[in-house]
């Protein structure tokens, strides 16, 4: 099941196109793409049988939006692919370094991003969003809390990032306008056949720049799960993106930014891609 955000509406995606969920349920589900977390179980139960296929309509990937447009928390990891640390030339945590990004850098899976400087780089991540409330929840329960997965960039601007130091200003340096896009939609963890292991990568004007897989995660989506909710309530419709591979820009020699004109596309194995280009301030 793909469950997304078209034109601000809540939308379900199938092969024949898509399906309104506010009209196709006749009311019982609003339009509202965030508040349908709140009521995750239900409406899947619901979308299983009632997939509307005889509404379903053409639609372009111009109008889709952020698939959880308005979370309340949204937490993102560091350092969480064993070479991508490397190439940083930081250890492995013995934690999750985990740090926030601030719901308002939250954007859609197309159009265009403003550059916020000179050294903005990629990040190509699988991200997950929570289903349910989720408080001390054990690993092995954790998918159980997953209402479905996405493809995300954390983008950086990397001279803001590490002023004062290795990571001083993560949240702030990945939180300009337009730096957390996500999408195309969220796909429920029936469609994979092994959510856990997902190849994910990026380009760069045709350029491969990331690739890897999800296995590879030094803490799983589980893992992550269970560590943050021992510490916060995870509420539904939060935002988890989960690390990203290694092949960014700044650890290159020499460094290689983002510049304007570039078009940067963002891929996840059996979810779709993020298709961005940036312009200059």
């Amino acid at each position: 099941m793909r469950v997304g955000n078209l034109s601000g509406r809540l939308t379900l995606f199938t092969e024949q196109g898509a399906v309104d969920v506010e009209r196709a349920s006749d009311g019982r589900f609003g339009a509202d793409p965030q508040a349908v977390y709140d009521r995750w179980d239900e409406f899947t139960a619901w979308a299983a049988g009632n997939q509307g296929t005889g509404t379903a309509k053409p639609f372009s990937a111009a109008d889709l939006g952020a698939p959880a447009p308005r979370p309340r928390q949204v937490f993102a990891v560091g350092a969480n692919y064993a070479a991508h640390a490397a190439e940083g030339r930081i250890a492995i945590p013995e934690f999750p370094m985990v740090f926030t990004k601030w719901p308002s850098s939250l954007t859609g899976p197309v159009g265009d991003i403003v550059l916020a400087g000179d050294t903005v780089d990629w990040e190509v991540e699988l991200v997950a969003v929570i289903g349910k409330r989720a408080r001390k929840v054990p690993a092995e329960r954790g998918w159980d809390y997953i209402a479905g997965l996405t493809v995300g960039q954390d983008l950086s601007e990397r001279t803001t990032q590490l002023k004062g130091g290795h990571y001083a200003q993560m949240g702030l340096a990945k939180s300009f306008e337009g730096f957390s896009p996500f999408g195309p939609w969220v796909v429920t963890l029936d469609e994979f056949s092994d959510p856990s292991d997902l190849e994910l990568g990026c380009t760069v004007n045709g350029q491969e720049m990331q690739k890897g897989r999800t296995s590879d995660l030094v803490l799983s989506v589980p893992a992550l799960v269970a560590f943050l909710s021992e510490i916060v309530t995870l509420q539904p419709g939060d935002v988890l993106f989960t690390g990203t591979p290694s092949g960014v820009g700044f650890t290159r020699t020499p460094p290689v930014y983002l510049q304007a004109g570039d078009e940067l596309v963002s891929v996840v194995e059996g979810i779709g891609e993020l298709r961005h280009r940036f312009v200059s301030a």
